[in-house]
């Protein structure tokens, strides 16, 4: 067996009773019907049996279920996902949820502007087997927003792989004490700034100025404070005077 579920593994695949299937990872999906109410997989391909799923399997009248049995060299995607995930993460990220089908999402744990270690992010999707996709770095994101994807992809990914995969990602200089490592979301200072509006029309009441509600808007978004505003002529030494005030 060689495909999607395998990738470069050669997994065996077991038909078990299913109550001694605690611990194992299902080889198919088991579709469940509620007349009215429901139609789909109950479990999916990959879901690792647990001791409460037993009765539900039995109620929807599974007695035996195939299963893939997992080397001491092996891993499954969920948790592989969780290990890939962790060693990328840096300050300001958080994981949304439970690891599915060896996916995961991270997110911003606070306001802030998204940093890549872009080198090693690159090193870490030419490995294989496992894969990370992130907005750009220097992005400006917000609490919650979604800012990558990491995943194993493989069902079964053999445990070196994964290894190698971390030791990537921590070769960032975030190991060595210098603050980033390949996902962060740092702080963003909050910015207070002078306006100076430029322009003789402008200046000489010519016409409305339509410019500093547009940058106040833009400062105050990033929680920042707009000190004073002020306009000049199309005059060199009156604008830089005018700079000196801000």
């Amino acid at each position: 067996m060689c495909d999607r579920e395998s990738g470069q593994n050669s997994l065996e695949i077991r038909t078990i009773p299913v109550q001694q299937a605690v611990g194992a990872v299902l080889a198919h999906d088991v579709t469940e019907i509620r007349k009215g109410e429901f139609k789909g997989p109950a479990f999916r391909k990959g879901h690792v049996v647990r001791q409460e799923d037993v009765c539900h399997l039995q109620r929807l009248g599974k007695e035996n279920l195939f299963v893939l049995s997992l080397g001491p060299d092996d891993m499954h995607e969920d948790e592989a996902a969780v290990a890939i995930a962790r060693s990328l993460m840096g300050e300001g990220v958080e994981i949304k949820g439970a690891p599915r089908e060896g996916k995961i999402t991270v997110t911003a744990a606070r306001d802030g502007l998204l940093k890549i270690d872009v080198n090693v992010l690159r090193a870490f999707n030419m490995l294989g087997d496992v894969m990370c996709a992130t907005l750009h770095t220097n992005t400006v994101v917000k609490k919650g927003q979604e800012v990558a994807g990491t995943r194993a992809i493989p069902l079964v990914v053999k445990k070196a792989v994964v290894d190698k995969a971390v030791q990537i990602a921590q070769q960032g200089p975030g190991t060595r004490g210098q603050g980033l490592r390949v996902l962060e979301v740092k702080e963003i200072r909050k910015p207070r700034a002078g306006v100076v509006i430029t322009g003789n029309e402008v200046y000489h009441g010519r016409i409305k100025d339509e410019f500093a509600p547009i940058i106040a808007k833009k400062i105050e978004e990033y929680g920042g404070e707009v000190v004073g505003i002020y306009y000049a002529p199309d005059d060199e030494r009156f604008i830089a005077s005018v700079c000196g005030n801000c």
